[in-house]
């Protein structure tokens, strides 16, 4: 479990840009963080994560204080970060080089099982011997989600991770983000796009550094009101869902990844 508790970030000589933030995240939830630019959604997922640190208050990670320097290895191993631009966090030119890189000091069979599973987690496993420069944008964007893997995280951030990539590749990122759901990984998942939301067991929206509302997914029929108060679109697939219901024809937000719900649409409106 995450547990964030009164914390407060500011960067140097600015305003704070997180405000007394209080979350809890329980093991094998699936949060997804909105909000505009300047909310403070990626510097929320970079205090998660570790790379920064609060200026007040505290986060523990399985009860560890994540401040404290004796905590950090430990810590350093129960959570990997995707970011926006997966070049930025790309070293090396080969696939396995790369997915191996946090593996240094295990066995070499070790090594060898990790990279295979964990490309194979990201559908890769057949460009396990590619050269980076080789893959689009959406695939080095999965090599950065197996390297994440490889380290066998408990705890996922994701932050933008489609914010550079095709149509095909979003699709992609949302199939593996399902499928690490139902593998138990505690995913931590930032965004803007609206369709996103619907990765989510539970919605949070960042308002001028403060959180303005939690939402479970099921609930997103009844709070319309909300994406009108912030100024955010409501996904598309809601919407028909809504359309769907005010016709008599129920299906359960709750009940359906995102792939199951366009299968559900498309059966309903080709009925």
């Amino acid at each position: 479990m995450i547990s964030i508790e009164n914390v407060t970030y500011r960067y140097k000589k600015g305003k704070d840009i997180l405000k007394e933030i209080n979350l809890t995240i329980p093991e094998k939830e699936t949060v997804v963080i909105m909000g505009k630019n300047g909310s403070g959604k990626s510097t929320l997922g970079k205090l998660i994560s570790g790379i920064i640190k609060p200026k007040k208050g505290k986060i523990l990670m399985d009860d560890l204080d994540m401040a404290d320097a004796k905590n950090k290895e430990a810590i350093r191993k129960k959570i990997g970060i995707v970011f926006q631009n997966p070049e930025n966090q790309i070293i090396f030119n080969h696939v396995a080089d790369e997915v191996s890189f946090a593996l240094r000091g295990l066995e070499e069979k070790e090594i060898e099982q990790r990279i295979e599973s964990s490309l194979e987690k990201v559908h890769m496993k057949d460009k396990s011997k590619e050269d980076l420069y080789e893959l689009s944008l959406g695939q080095k964007q999965r090599v950065v989600i197996a390297e994440v893997l490889a380290k066998q995280p408990k705890y996922i951030v994701f932050d933008e991770p489609t914010t550079m990539i095709d149509s095909k590749g979003k699709e992609e990122i949302y199939h593996i983000v399902e499928e690490l759901k139902k593998e138990g990984y505690t995913i931590v998942y930032i965004t803007n796009v609206a369709e996103e939301m619907l990765l989510a067991d539970r919605i949070i929206i960042l308002h001028e550094g403060q959180i303005a509302e939690e939402i479970k997914r099921e609930d997103l029929w009844n709070r319309f009101d909300v994406w009108k108060q912030y100024d955010m679109k409501v996904p598309m697939v809601v919407e028909l869902l809504q359309k769907l219901r005010e016709q008599g024809i129920e299906i359960d937000l709750q009940d359906y990844s995102l792939d199951e719900l366009v299968k559900k649409l498309k059966e309903k409106i080709l009925v």
